[in-house]
């Protein structure tokens, strides 16, 4: 019980910490967007949690084991981190002038997932992994579009980012990502992190789709201004 107490503590904790966080960031970007600063938030919470997330293996032989075991303390923290960043960014959201239902409903998806693994102490490995894999790309995501802020919009510096940032979302959610689904459903899991997994990958593969069209117009479009010949087919 008394650990239970702790992670909500942590999640309290968590939540003013990254409101915190972002009015510091307001305050020295006041000039800019209210989306520019909370995305700068969004980049360290993804840096933090592929750094917690990989200092939670316990053996690199095998990153996501033990499969269907219960969590670890430093698994569970490592969530309750990124459920308080959930909690932060959904409210953040609420007072964005470009709010959607979308985004509000992946973060209510996400948060009851991880909240469930937290209460269950289930699957610590398998929430872990699935959240490295999600958000190694994140901080690539968002500088695509902090460089459009900061007046690098179509410049090399930007397309570097955006093929970066689809090179390592590709490895990420198309090659990780199937191998975590598969030895998800294949172990003892429960039914609601079975169909999480799933969830996941199928959103993943979708957004793939959407990134390869993206570059593929991205790089046209920048053939064409430098006057190169031939076309991506």
């Amino acid at each position: 019980m008394g650990e239970e107490y702790d992670i909500v503590n942590l999640i309290a904790l968590g939540v003013i910490s990254w409101t915190t966080v972002f009015l510091l960031v307001r305050k020295i970007f006041s000039d800019r967007s209210f989306e520019l600063c909370n995305r700068i938030v969004s980049t360290i919470h993804g840096i933090l949690a592929v750094i917690l997330a990989s200092l939670s293996v316990e053996d690199w032989s095998c990153p996501v084991c033990p499969l269907a075991s219960a969590s670890t303390p430093k698994q569970r923290q490592v969530l309750a981190v990124t459920v308080a960043y959930l909690i932060y960014d959904l409210i953040c959201c609420l007072f964005d002038v470009k709010f959607t239902l979308d985004n509000t409903v992946h973060h209510l998806v996400s948060i009851v997932g991880l909240a469930a693994g937290l209460a269950f102490q289930l699957c610590g490995s398998e929430q872990v992994a699935a959240l490295f894999i999600t958000e190694i790309s994140s901080p690539f995501l968002h500088a695509r579009e902090l460089l459009k802020e900061f007046g690098y919009r179509d410049t090399d510096l930007n397309l570097a980012a955006d093929v970066l940032f689809a090179v390592i979302f590709s490895v990420a959610r198309m090659v990780g990502g199937p191998y975590l689904t598969f030895v998800t459903l294949t172990a003892n899991n429960p039914l609601l992190i079975k169909a999480m997994a799933v969830g996941l990958q199928l959103v993943s593969a979708f957004w793939f789709y959407k990134i390869v069209k993206m570059v593929k117009y991205k790089l046209t479009k920048r053939w064409k201004q430098v006057g190169m010949p031939g076309k991506l087919d």
